[in-house]
Order: structure tokens, then C-alpha cells, then sequence
């Protein structure tokens, strides 16, 4: 066992399989770039409160800083064997700097890190989980412009309903993933990370010595990704016994999911020969190792299936707060694996889901064949008989006659003659059923759509934050 930062009260060694259940430094290491900058910030409230001399705080801040440039060039290897992260940073200082790390924790509590450390995180994914979105939108976007002169059946109850332009259909998941965008850019805006905590009740270190230190961090690592606000502790029971930031970013990851997985579904449905709208790329698709013809729209299915644990790590994480006593409980030790696990599953998923988009092609010949059906401008027609003074119910019921007897007599309303028409109302005739009975006037004849295209909000050309 590695050495721990605490024990002067026990007379017994820790037990072995115990220390092995508690132990968290096989995952938190994730936090060891985050742990390094709130020990950056104690040592330098530590100086600025007379604790440690400026040749003490330069000498622990060199070591971190060494420590700091092994995990941003990949070459940090943690100590699995160490209980947490924060005792695996504080050892490694000790191998560099000696007794002198015997300093570093003084009048500190990994409670007050742990939360630091946990929202710095939230912090720096969000922003990178952003820019994925960013590069999805951007994507949807000139998809829908490439075919923007295309037409689709659009469905409702999985049946067909009215015909849509594609870049409307490429616009309504456009919509969907521009919201979690929003929603997630406004949870990093109001990202605030505090610091002087100690366990519960706040430190003796006064408030003015932290919040210079944090103004002097700030200074000397400007190209760090920064949340907006960075101050002194305002209740420290609260910082410590908080994980709400947690759960929002969380709940946000899991809409965002949700969104993925409609996406997903719609397009294996759209691919398979029943539709045969899409062609998928084969490079992310895989085959059968018994059928030798099938193409297997498997990263889709994987984005689908990925669902339950996205929306299960939300649930542990509101389950593992669910009535906890002020404040810090060793329960929280439990929010760090469904955080990281929903972090890399959508950072994974946008990631790919880019470069997929770009790939899937549209069979334009089996969506003209759809498109055929004239079940999909009965809805058209009505607003056509309306227009020309009809009562709403009653051209319902007109067209719902003309679809039946079409389906009864085997017969396609464009091939009915005019005198058969007349028998539905006056104004039906051949002339008016071919102007209406095609996708270009279906899409045209609804006046509540902006005639702007599909293009990426003015907002999502955000600064980089990172």
C-alpha cells in the first residue's frame, strides 16, 4: 500500500481487501490535472496568508507544475496503487521537493479538492463535448444543403403523412442537438468553482489570501480553459456537500444521448430494404459471420444501446444523493465512474456521428418511387377545397371519400377522369389534382415556413473557450 494523508489516530494498518474496495485512484486519476491546479491555488493562498515563505511556495509550485506537464503531454502514469488521486499528486510532490510536501496540505481537506477538481472537469468536458455538437450541427447542415432540392415522405405514428423537403427533415434534428447546445453553453457560463472549503466548516486561511491566490493562478496559466467565476468559498458546507452541478451536466449529456438515439433509430430504419431511403457508409457498418450479404448498421445500434447507460449513470448519481446528511458522505466517492462514463460514451458518439453524416447517401429513385403515393397529398387537397370555401370537416370528408373509393376501385385518383371527380365536388377536376398531387407544391403550400434555409445559428460561432 502507498503511503496515505492520514493515520496518526489509528494504531491498526488499514485492511488489505478494504483498501482495495475504497480505493478510487484506478479511476480518479482523470481528476489529476484539476486536483494540480487547486494545489497550485492553496500554495499560493498558503503564501499570501504567511504560512509558507515565497521560496516554499515557488519550490511546491514547480513541482506541481512539473507533475502538471507530464499529464498534458500524456506521460502521467498514476499510481493504481495509491488510495485517491490526491494522495498520488501529494506523494509525487514529496519525491520531488521531500519534507517540504509535508506543507502542501495544511489547512485543506480532499473534500474541498474533490469538488474543485469534479466541477473543473464538468467544466473542461462540457467545453470540448460543445465544440463536438458544433461539428454534428455543422454537418446536418450541409447535409440537408446537399440535397436541398430533395423531397421525402414524412411520417407520423410510423405511417406516411405529408411530404417534407429533406433540409426540413435534416433541420428538425438540427433543432434538437442546437438546444442541447444552448443548454449546455449556459451551464458553462454559469460554471462557479470555489475553493477554502476544508471539510465543512471552511478554513483558516482568510478569504482575502484565497482570493488573491486565485487571481495570481489565473494570471500565470491564461491559455488554461477557465470557468467564469473562480472565488473564495461562499458556504462551505454546501460546496462540499453539493453535487447538483453534477446532475444538470449530466441531465444535459442525457438529453443529448436521447437526441443521438432518435437520430440513430431513424436512420437504420431509413436504411433497411423496407425504406431503402439511405445508403449508409460501410466503413461503419460491420458484416454477419454467418451471412455473407448482410451490412449492419452497427454503430447506430451501439449509439441506440448506449442509451440505458447514459440515462442509468444519471439515475445512480440522483439515487446516491437521495437523502445524504450534511454533508460530505463517502457515498459521493460513487458520482466520479457514471460522470466519466457518460463523458467519453458522448464524446465517443459526436465524434463519430460527424464523420457518418458525412457518408450516407440518399437513393433518390426510391424516394421519388414513395413518393408516388397519393395518400400523402390527401391533406393538401383538403386545404385546396377549403381555400375555395369548402368547410373544413366537409373537405375532410370529401377527400377521405375520394381516397377510399381510389383504394376500392384499384384506381389512382390522377387517372380518374374529371366527370368522376365532379362527383366529389365541382372543383375537383384533372388540372387541379395534377397541380396539387406533387411534392414541390405540397412543401411550397405551407405559408407558416420561413423560405430561409437550414443554416447554423448565429450562436454557435462561439469563442474558444478551450
Amino acid at each position: 500500500m502507498s503511503k496515505k494523508m492520514w493515520g496518526g489516530r489509528f494504531r491498526k494498518e488499514i485492511n488489505r481487501d478494504f483498501f482495495q474496495f475504497q480505493k478510487s485512484a484506478h479511476y480518479d486519476w482523470r481528476l489529476a490535472e484539476y486536483d494540480i491546479y487547486h494545489s497550485i491555488i492553496h500554495v499560493f493562498a498558503l503564501c499570501e496568508a504567511g504560512i509558507l515563505s515565497a521560496s516554499e511556495a515557488e519550490k511546491l509550485t514547480s513541482a506541481l507544475e512539473d507533475i502538471s506537464k507530464e499529464v498534458k503531454e500524456g506521460k502521467f502514469k498514476p499510481n493504481l496503487n495509491a488510495e485517491d488521486i490526491h494522495t498520488d499528486i501529494q506523494n509525487r510532490v514529496a519525491k520531488k521537493v521531500g519534507k517540504l510536501a509535508h506543507k502542501l496540505h495544511t489547512l485543506r481537506s480532499r473534500n474541498d479538492q474533490v469538488t474543485f477538481d469534479e466541477k473543473w472537469y464538468c467544466y473542461k468536458e462540457g467545453v470540448y463535448i460543445l465544440s463536438l455538437l458544433n461539428q454534428v450541427l455543422s454537418e446536418l447542415n450541409h447535409w440537408g444543403n446537399r440535397y436541398k432540392d430533395i423531397f421525402m415522405p414524412g411520417y407520423t405514428h410510423t405511417q406516411r403523412a405529408q411530404v417534407v423537403s429533406f433540409i426540413n427533415y435534416t433541420g428538425a434534428f438540427f433543432c434538437m442537438l442546437e438546444r442541447d447546445f444552448q443548454r449546455l453553453d449556459s451551464f458553462l457560463k454559469k460554471s462557479s468553482i470555489y475553493i477554502g472549503s476544508g471539510a465543512l466548516a471552511g478554513s483558516a486561511i482568510p478569504r482575502l489570501a484565497y482570493s488573491e491566490a486565485i487571481k495570481k493562478f489565473l494570471q500565470r496559466v491564461e491559455s488554461y480553459p477557465k470557468p467564469s467565476k473562480s472565488e473564495a468559498v461562499r458556504n462551505p458546507l454546501d460546496n462540499v456537500a453539493s453535487r447538483d452541478f453534477l446532475i444538470e451536466f449530466l441531465s444535459i449529456l442525457a438529453i443529448i444521448q436521447m437526441h443521438l438515439s432518435r437520430i440513430a433509430e431513424d436512420f437504420i430504419l431509413y436504411s433497411t430494404k423496407e425504406f431503402a431511403f439511405f445508403d449508409l457508409p460501410e466503413e461503419f457498418c460491420t458484416g454477419s459471420s454467418l451471412m455473407p450479404h448482410k451490412k449492419n448498421p452497427d454503430f447506430l445500434e451501439l449509439v441506440r444501446g448506449n442509451t440505458g447507460k447514459v440515462y442509468g449513470n444519471l439515475m445512480s448519481i440522483l439515487t446516491t444523493m437521495k437523502a445524504l446528511p450534511l454533508t460530505y458522505n463517502r457515498d459521493m466517492q460513487a458520482d466520479k465512474e457514471p460522470l466519466f462514463s457518460s463523458v467519453k460514451t458522448i464524446g465517443d458518439e459526436l465524434k463519430i456521428m460527424t464523420e457518418f453524416i458525412k457518408g450516407i447517401k440518399l437513393n433518390e429513385q426510391q424516394i421519388r418511387h414513395a413518393l408516388e403515393d397519393e395518400g400523402l397529398y390527401a391533406t393538401e387537397l383538403v386545404e385546396f377545397l377549403v381555400y375555395e370555401g369548402v368547410a373544413f370537416k366537409k373537405a375532410h370528408n370529401i377527400i377521405g371519400r375520394l381516397i377510399r373509393y381510389s383504394e376500392e376501385k384499384n384506381v389512382k385518383i390522377k387517372g380518374m377522369s374529371d366527370k368522376v371527380l365532379k362527383t366529389f365536388h365541382s372543383k375537383l377536376n384533372h388540372g387541379n389534382i395534377k397541380r396539387i398531387m406533387n411534392p414541390k407544391y405540397a412543401v411550397s403550400s405551407k405559408k407558416s415556413l420561413s423560405k430561409g434555409r437550414q443554416t447554423a445559428s448565429s450562436g454557435l460561432a462561439r469563442e474558444n473557450r478551450a
